[in-house]
């Protein structure tokens, strides 16, 4: 169970590990017994003495966004196949010797404190 969401119960949970990410999808249950979503994302990055921390981003997905949340990934996730293909292209170039990898696109979200900030939302 997540320690942070102490309001719900989690029912069911996959896990997808993809290289420094984690996605979690928990099935949790509100007080009045309904089911919604949590995907959470988490991505490991090491501090400048080596040691790892996790930063992680959490959206809260209703059933009755379900279907339209479906349609909208499907149509996204479609366009990107049809315009790039499924082979992955990298955001990193590498620079002589052992330096640091350089970002050439920025498209990530800003870097941001590392502690994860959980909102709860009052059960519908």
């Amino acid at each position: 169970m997540d320690t942070h969401d102490t309001n719900s119960q989690e029912i069911f949970s996959k896990k997808l590990r993809a290289g420094r990410r984690t996605y979690f999808f928990d099935v949790k249950s509100t007080r009045a017994d309904d089911y919604y979503l949590t995907i959470t994302e988490s991505k490991k990055h090491t501090n400048e003495d080596g040691s790892a921390y996790f930063k992680k981003h959490k959206i809260f997905l209703y059933k009755e966004d379900f279907l339209e949340f479906k349609d909208i990934l499907e149509e996204v996730t479609k366009f990107i196949v049809d315009e790039k293909g499924t082979e992955v292209i990298s955001d990193y170039e590498g620079k002589e010797s052992s330096e640091e990898l350089v970002v050439v696109s920025k498209t990530e979200e800003p870097e941001t404190d590392s502690s994860f900030t959980n909102v709860e939302f009052e059960d519908i």
